[in-house]
């Protein structure tokens, strides 16, 4: 059963759109737990191969609405500084001014502007993703992963979510040629959420 499930009369041309109650105990603000929470990326490499990355340090709220789901809002701001992709040397260049730009932008964040309830336990949001001074919107398909509460007392939901971006619309537009043809960093970025959080007392 989804966080936002719908129960749907059988004559949906006259009767009102019914809210399961069971619902109603998870509205609230959360906190994102970055200790069991990824945002990561994938990138193609050479044309042949995938990239995988991921950053450490961020922060990020949920406000659910278990009646109305279009209530719902997120953020989410990350440290730039925070990327890791497994190699040093390509962390450092990610950093640099032909990427990322750390050192004058140190923040990536995203700001929701819309929450859709499409059934069952899929969701999409539609928001501004902010990189480099440039924002540009973005729709992130989620799936809920249920809630529960944990050993200590904390109250959790959980979601996973993805999108594809092209990079150039940020002005990430570095690349190399490659001999065989082609170039060594696909335009077409995949992001990747898995998303654990807290209800906030």
């Amino acid at each position: 059963m989804g966080i936002f499930s719908r129960k749907e009369s059988t004559d949906t041309a006259t009767a009102p759109t019914a809210v399961n109650p069971d619902l109603a105990a998870l509205t609230g603000d959360y906190t994102i737990d970055p200790a069991h929470t990824t945002i990561g990326f994938v990138a193609r490499h050479a044309m042949v191969t995938n990239v995988k990355g991921s950053f450490q340090d961020f922060t990020g709220t949920l406000h659910l609405d278990g009646e109305d789901p279009a209530k719902s809002t997120a953020t989410l701001d990350v440290s730039m500084e925070s990327i890791e992709t497994g190699n040093a040397d390509r962390d450092g260049h990610l950093k640099s001014s032909d990427f990322f730009k750390t050192d004058e932008f140190p923040t990536m964040t995203f700001r929701s502007t819309k929450a859709e309830a499409l059934g069952g336990d899929e969701y999409r949001v539609t928001g501004d993703l902010s990189i480099l001074g440039v924002t540009k919107p973005i729709t992130i398909d989620l799936e809920f992963n249920g809630a529960a509460k944990d050993p200590f007392g904390n109250e959790r939901v959980g979601f996973e979510g993805r999108t594809e971006i092209l990079r150039s619309e940020w002005g990430l537009t570095w690349n190399a040629a490659l001999e065989t043809g082609g170039v060594l960093v696909s335009d077409k970025i995949k992001l990747n959420f898995d998303i654990s959080a807290i209800k906030n007392a």
